[in-house]
């Protein structure tokens, strides 16, 4: 029996030397970085003492990724401190990475007037474009001058977005705080997580402490489960000075570049129906260009190689006749224009969207028997004002004219015209066939081009243009393309930045009447606003998605969605940003694992 006993003991001791091991092996290991760790700042205001803090997922690590992501053990997820720690260091990150860069800014206001039946409406509209230099200190250029809205919106200050260290202007939300965006200076509260898109976030109230300056981010964030960047501002600054203003803004980023999310858009508004707000007014700013010193190609001559095997492919040896001369000769000028243009950041690179709009151009041409030296293209250039402008055999359609065409029909309207100037041999870029005239600033880009023709050209191209459309497919079916031109005459009055053209030729004067294809309009159908599936204009935004960093457009694929009552149609309007988030390289893991490795926020 002792011997029995023996064992027994002997067993339990190996069990539990056993168990000791394990245990050791299964302690709590601190996070690991390949660089510096993260070091926890003093519990934040979030939380209160004897709470338990909520956890996060673990980050995995996205292939390609530019920055070092810290690998939290799978057992303990980072804290929400940590969570915050490292969004500021991403936050810093991300502005050292954008020093160097000169993004294209937009901004398009509407001023609003809040009607007991129609809700707001727009009863004025502002248009700003410029370059924004993210150094130290944020300037930006414009290209165009507005003197009206100066002082309202900068309360006296010299120069419309002159910004040092101040968070003044539509463009500055692009960060929360561009020098002071730290734990001194803020207080962050777990506030729950949620998906934007396809990206999951953990959302943080942000206040600023007191006494702790002028001009503070006051609002929320959105902070994404991986590297731990911002990815959503949306707020506003205190204090107001007594001389200007501090507008809400809704401010997203994309991850379009391995690591980083750029700011991408940016919309503001303010007043609401029955207040007594001194402003009234919503407004979109989009940002793009990110990489244009790189889309030059700046290693184009670093190598250049010669192949002895190319040899001519022409269906002829001889020279061109003068007729395909003078056509090589303006197309020559064409395509020096669409050089210079997409260099300055105005024009998208060549794309799918190009080959929609030549897929009606070829309608319009083959259907009315017309054969010309060489094919015409289409080009999309990338601002809002509705116009349209033709350089050598390439028709240029801008995105905010894009955006707001109803349909098929209405957009072989606008191209039939910029048609029917080439047809006819209306060309007004020869001279630009000399390669020094291309040889400005990208700020004085509208100071050195213009397309715009004597009226009796416009008078007969618009007489062609009809010709085209009634011997084309879209024969039966220019009710809406006249219906279009209603909405601007309706609206023209009140939208004349956005109804403007600053290179080519736009739909209406310049006081807003529409002054181009009167017969198709008059000939549509009357607009009836109240009229749900009369849809005669789109709101702005609604069909070209444009990719911050590198230019290129693409079509969005709209869902239709049934309305309930005429306010919801927004012709030609500004609407909020709503984009579906996604990460730049998708990640695949297995369900499974995700589960049982991240355990995810308590709300």
């Amino acid at each position: 029996m002792r011997i029995w006993h023996l064992v027994i003991a002997i067993v339990l001791l190996v069990m539990l030397s056993a168990n000791a091991q394990q245990s050791g092996a299964d302690a709590p290991s601190a996070p690991v970085t390949a660089q510096t760790p993260v070091v926890a700042a003093p519990p934040s205001p979030a939380f209160s003492p004897g709470q338990p803090e909520p956890q996060l997922p673990n980050a995995v690590r996205q292939p390609g990724a530019a920055p070092v992501r810290t690998v939290y053990a799978s057992a303990h997820a980072p804290t929400m401190d940590q969570v915050v720690n490292r969004a500021v260091e991403r936050e810093h990150a991300l502005m050292e990475m954008l020093k160097t860069r000169t993004p294209i800014v937009e901004t398009y206001l509407q001023d609003l007037k809040f009607l007991q039946q129609g809700g707001a409406v727009p009863v004025g509209d502002h248009y700003f474009l410029g370059r924004m230099y993210l150094d130290e200190t944020i300037d930006r250029t414009d290209y165009l001058k507005e003197k009206s809205m100066q002082t309202r919106l900068m309360g006296g200050f010299q120069r419309l977005y002159k910004i040092q260290y101040r968070p003044m202007g539509f463009s500055w939300m692009i960060y929360a705080d561009r020098t002071d965006f730290d734990r001194e200076h803020y207080n962050f509260r777990y506030a729950h997580r949620e998906f934007l898109g396809d990206v999951r976030c953990m959302m943080f109230t942000v206040t600023p402490k007191k006494n702790s300056g002028k001009g503070r981010f006051v609002g929320r964030i959105w902070v994404e489960d991986q590297d731990y960047n911002i990815v959503r501002l949306n707020g506003t600054y205190e204090p107001r000075p007594r001389n200007a203003y501090f507008f809400h803004m809704d401010s997203w980023r994309l991850n379009l570049v391995p690591g980083y999310w750029v700011p991408a858009y940016i919309y503001s508004e303010e007043g609401s129906y029955g207040s007594k707000d001194e402003i009234a007014f919503k407004a979109q700013t989009r940002l793009w260009g990110y990489d244009l010193q790189k889309s030059a190609g700046d290693g184009e001559f670093t190598e250049v190689q010669v192949d002895s095997t190319v040899k001519d492919q022409s269906p002829t040896a001889q020279d061109p006749s003068p007729l395909q001369a003078q056509w090589q000769w303006q197309q020559l000028a064409g395509d020096n224009v669409v050089e210079r243009l997409q260099d300055a950041g105005l024009l998208a690179p060549r794309g799918e969207v190009d080959k929609v709009l030549e897929t009606v151009v070829n309608n319009l041409l083959t259907t009315n028997n017309i054969e010309l030296p060489g094919p015409v293209r289409a080009r999309v250039m990338l601002t809002l004002p509705l116009e349209t402008f033709s350089a050598g055999s390439t028709i240029v359609v801008s995105r905010g004219l894009m955006d707001v065409l109803p349909d098929e029909a209405s957009l072989a309207m606008v191209l039939s015209r910029e048609l029917a100037h080439i047809i006819l041999g209306h060309n007004l870029t020869s001279k630009y066939a000399f390669s020094d005239r291309m040889l400005f600033s990208d700020e004085s880009t509208y100071k050195n081009l213009g397309f715009r023709h004597v009226p009796e050209e416009e008078a007969a191209a618009d007489q062609k243009a009809l010709d085209l459309l009634k011997n084309s497919p879209y024969a039966q079916k220019l009710n809406t393309p006249g219906l279009f031109l209603r909405e601007l005459a309706a609206r023209g009055p009140a939208l004349q930045a956005l109804l403007t053209a600053h290179l080519g030729t736009g739909l209406t004067d310049h006081k807003g009447a529409v002054d181009h294809l009167l017969p198709l309009m008059n000939s549509a159908p009357a607009l009836e606003s109240t009229k749900l599936d009369q849809i005669a204009a789109l709101p702005l935004g609604g069909r070209v998605k444009l990719n911050a960093w590198d230019d290129r457009v693409e079509l969005i694929k709209m869902t239709p969605v049934s309305m309930t009552t005429a306010r919801e149609k927004m012709p030609l309007e500004v609407t909020p940003f709503s984009p579906r988030l996604t990460r730049f390289a998708a990640i695949v893991r297995a369900t499974a694992t995700s589960d049982a490795t991240n355990p995810t926020p308590n709300d």
